[in-house]
Formats: structure tokens, sequence, C-alpha cells
């Protein structure tokens, strides 16, 4: 009897692996993201709603799931616009989340398009695709776009390059000319905003979930820190000195809602909310 309850749940662990190991390659090669060679390009523009802060904490607290951690992945900040107001220095936050992983635009943003275009070749060069998720606007991707096109003139950029945006905001934003560029060169996709819930990708974008909702469904001690660092942050600098007033996170509330890219990218856009998020990815 022993021997069969024993047989038993090695069948069931077999059947378990096979089943996360599906679940995996429907989320990650479903028409969109690569998980075996392609590059996700996370870009925060961080000026000046402090949305971005928090959509920086919920991107690891994803990638620190098993089905993600695998995900060749890179952070920028300060890929900011035309808009007018003053920066959200995240530089704290963005050494505790993605230690050497990201690249500082606001500080030099020649010497930062220099850095992330050898990131983006090395990818191209082994066959994997870019994935561009903009949590702000198109001009720091246009400036990527142009100095790939003449280092690599033979890339068919529309074909490698997938650049995804939620945000008419974003757009508007954007300097005209640089959106025109990159929506004619990249293969571009204008997403449902992340802010609304039921409109096709997830709302993160939660007045009502609390700051100790959120430390009962994280559990991992640095994520914990991260999303504390995440939190104070956000209230410094929320609508301090003409920043943009974040009415869900003025309200004790969160929004990450820039995540609804990555979201879409990994093909997870089926989550509903800032609940449902948690629910799957805080433990």
């Amino acid at each position: 009897m022993k021997t069969k309850t024993l047989i038993l749940l090695a069948i069931l662990t077999i059947a378990m692996a096979f089943k996360n190991n599906a679940l995996n390659n429907h989320f990650l090669e479903a028409g969109r993201f690569n998980i075996e060679k392609d590059l996700l390009l996370v870009q925060f523009d961080c000026k000046t709603d402090v949305d971005d802060i928090q959509t920086a904490a919920a991107l690891v607290t994803l990638l620190s799931n098993p089905n993600f951690s695998r995900i060749n992945y890179h952070a920028v900040a300060g890929t900011y616009g035309i808009q007018e107001g003053l920066y959200v220095l995240p530089n704290p936050l963005f050494h505790l989340a993605f230690g050497d992983n990201w690249t500082d635009a606001h500080e030099n943003t020649e010497t930062a398009v220099e850095k992330v275009k050898m990131i983006i070749k090395t990818t191209l060069a082994n066959q994997g695709d870019i994935w561009i998720a903009e949590a702000g606007q198109s001009d720091f991707t246009a400036r990527l776009i142009k100095a790939i096109q003449s280092d690599l003139p033979d890339i068919t950029i529309s074909q490698r390059i997938h650049v995804v945006q939620h945000s008419d905001w974003n757009e508007d934003v954007t300097s005209p000319e640089s959106l025109k560029f990159v929506k004619k060169y990249a293969d571009y996709y204008k997403i449902p905003d992340g802010n609304g819930v039921g409109n096709g990708t997830p709302g993160f974008r939660s007045p009502d979930f609390t700051h100790k909702q959120l430390k009962n469904k994280i559990s991992n001690t640095k994520l914990t820190a991260i999303w504390q660092l995440a939190i104070d942050i956000s209230k410094e600098y929320n609508g301090k000195d003409g920043r943009y007033n974040n009415e869900a996170i003025a309200a004790g509330g969160l929004d990450f809602s820039d995540l609804a890219e990555v979201c879409w990218i990994l093909g997870i856009e089926d989550i509903k909310d800032t609940e449902h998020f948690f629910r799957l990815y805080g433990n």
C-alpha cells in the first residue's frame, strides 16, 4: 500500500510539473514574449506622477514569481517627453529593486541611449525580439530606434522591436515627431488604459486597496522592503511642488497602472485588478 501511495504521489508531482510548464509556455509564448530569447525593456518617465514608483515595485513582484523569474529584462528611469513638472527621483528604489539592472536616462540621456542600445543589440544578435513597455512617453524609444538603425541598417525594426503604450496622456506629451517616428518604424501597440477595470487589460489604480491590505499579501521580506520604500517615496513626492497629485495614492491606495503593458506583453492581461494581482503573485 505504501508503495502504491508513493507511486501516486510521484505521478501527481510529474503531472503538476507538466501543468506548470504548460502554463509558463502559454504565458510567455502566446505569440508575444519568448522567454528563451526576448528582452523586456520597461521604461519609466517618473515625471511627474508617482505611479511609476509603485509600478517599479509591482514589476519586481511579478518577476519574482517562478513563472517569470527567468525573464531577461532591463529598466530605464527618466524616459520622459515634453511634459512640464518636476522629476520624481527613483534612484534609491531602483537600486533596491533592480540592483545594477537599470539605466538612468535622467542623469545623462546620451549615455543611457548608448548603454541600452548595447543591451538591445546583444538580444537582436541572439535572434531575440525587444518588447518595450512605455511606462511613460516614447521620446527615449525614438532615440533608441535611431541608434539601432544607424548601427544595424539591415535589421527590420518593425519586426524586431515592439512598443506597447496604454495611456492617451503619455502619447499626448510625447513630442509629435518622436511619436510619429516610433509608430512608423516600430511594431507599435496601443492597448486599453491600465487605470480602468474591465476594459481588456488589468486595472491597477486602486484608491481602496490600502497599505495594510498590501502587507497581508506580501510574504517575501525583500519585496516588503521594496514596497515600503515605494510607498514612502510616493507619499513624499505626490503633489509636491506642483507635481501631479495622484488621488488614488493620496487616499492611501495604490497605483501601478503602467504594469498593464507588461501584463499584456507576457500574455496575462486577464488579471482583473490590484487584489487579483496580489492574490496571484504576492506570495
